[in-house]
């Protein structure tokens, strides 16, 4: 499989007549588009059993099998035994789906469609699969049929998501990922651009929903496993991210709910977000900051940053080769990098030497680890700072930092701002946007110690 395969469509139907005259065509289409894999879906026990042979027949084809709510009234005991013979021991069967509730169409009773909802989320239980939701103008009772049925057990995506942000934010905190499909292109459709903007990358999934909902400029036409790029594309326009990026972190959010392939375990010293290389070279840290995200994942825009060893000089310079074209290389990482000035200025001096612009992501307390002002001994190396400064006093930045400084702390990190500004062409302080924290007062700060300022979203890391 080539690099660039790095999308994966996540909901699909390629079973039925509609690709019965292109069919290697289109997964030729799709591969060459950038997918390495996709998710067809069952919506009915001959779909189900249409994708399951398909998945068996294609390595890089995977299914789910279930019944969708319009076939509600029509679902017996005996169809549950078929579902459950289907997925049962077929590790090219992900999911349980699609499922769920449609009153819009209404072609089965609601209460029909509730039962069956309900005992399909318990097969799912009893088989330890996650589930594909389907939900047209039932979000209520959806998401309490979710939480009743205990749903959370194996997990799911809500797929062709429809609803608002908030949401799209209560099933992320009942830990399934909102699907995004073609319609996030659709002119109209400014809810779910907002539910992009509002919802880390890290929980969305990407679909076509082929060969329905066509994304622009396709629309009117069939949909494919192809246009999911089309999907990725507006997503990463609205996150202010690559398609590389998307892809590669929706792919592992698949990976990781459907486990179609193994996930990278390969730890990233040089890694690339949007169009700037960042250096990962140790975990270790000053602080122990609340909202820190690697006590919960060391995985960030898809990358995996837990390292094994500190790397060496050597090894950061082997592992950053020849990026090609970059707006900058960062050190960064998944640490506080001036932990480690020596091995920096050592870097950063190869790195000048090729003429790239060079960044440090930095909690500013590198003067009192080191008992030292080192801000001249990057002079000409450094071409911009980012300081984490996160407060506008020491006891709030006590309770968010977890400094070792003491009352020290916070005032080492404005110290070490004003004095960054005499040796560092681009100084810039940032907070995180803590729930409950006073931004504008950070701000006010830094721009009183003369620096620039950015705001750094709470929920989104990297």
């Amino acid at each position: 499989m080539s690099q660039h395969q790095f999308l994966i469509d996540t909901h699909a139907h390629i079973d039925g007549r509609d690709f019965a005259t292109d069919f290697d065509a289109m997964l030729a289409r799709a591969w060459e588009a950038g997918l390495s894999h996709i998710v067809t879906v069952g919506a009915d026990l001959e779909s189900s059993r249409a994708a399951v042979e398909l998945a068996n027949g294609h390595d890089r084809v995977f299914c789910a099998v279930g019944v969708h709510p319009h076939d509600a009234s029509r679902v017996t005991d005996a169809c549950y035994d078929v579902v459950c013979q289907l997925a049962a021991g077929n590790p090219k069967v992900v999911a349980i789906g699609e499922i769920g509730l449609d009153f819009y169409r209404d072609r089965s009773p609601r209460d029909e469609q509730e039962r069956v909802f309900r005992r399909f989320i318990r097969l799912a239980r009893e088989l330890k699969l996650p589930i594909i939701v389907h939900d047209r103008d039932a979000h209520g009772r959806v998401m309490a049929i979710l939480r009743e049925e205990k749903a959370a057990e194996v997990g799911g995506v809500l797929h062709c998501f429809s609803g608002d942000l908030a949401m799209a934010q209560k099933c992320v905190e009942m830990g399934f990922y909102v699907s995004i499909p073609g319609t996030v292109t659709y002119p109209s459709n400014e809810q779910l651009r907002e539910v992009v903007r509002g919802i880390r990358t890290e929980h969305l999934l990407i679909e076509t929903d082929c060969p329905y909902l066509t994304p622009v400029p396709h629309r009117g036409k069939r949909n494919e496993p192809a246009y999911v790029r089309l999907t990725a594309e507006k997503v990463a326009e609205l996150k202010g991210l690559t398609v590389e990026d998307v892809g590669r972190i929706t792919s592992l959010n698949a990976r990781r709910l459907f486990g179609i392939g193994e996930e990278d375990q390969a730890t990233q010293i040089a890694y690339r977000i949007r169009n700037s290389l960042y250096l990962n070279i140790t975990n270790r840290c000053s602080n122990r900051c609340s909202f820190c995200a690697k006590f919960d994942d060391y995985t960030v825009k898809g990358h995996f940053l837990h390292l094994d060893h500190e790397p060496t000089v050597a090894e950061v310079l082997a592992a950053i080769g020849d990026p090609g074209p970059v707006d900058e290389i960062v050190f960064c990482g998944f640490g506080e990098p001036m932990l480690r000035i020596e091995l920096i200025k050592e870097v950063a001096i190869e790195l000048k030497r090729r003429g790239y612009c060079i960044r440090i992501n930095t909690d500013g307390q590198a003067n009192l680890v080191h008992g030292r002002n080192v801000l001249p001994e990057l002079a000409g190396l450094v071409d911009s700072i980012s300081v984490s400064l996160n407060a506008a006093d020491a006891a709030t930045y006590a309770r968010l930092c977890n400094t070792p400084f003491g009352e020290a702390g916070f005032a080492g990190v404005c110290a070490f701002l004003t004095e960054a500004k005499k040796h560092i062409p681009q100084v810039v302080a940032t907070a995180v946007t803590v729930p409950g924290l006073d931004v504008a007062a950070v701000r006010r700060l830094a721009e009183s110690l003369g620096v620039e300022f950015r705001e750094r979203e709470y929920a989104e890391v990297g």
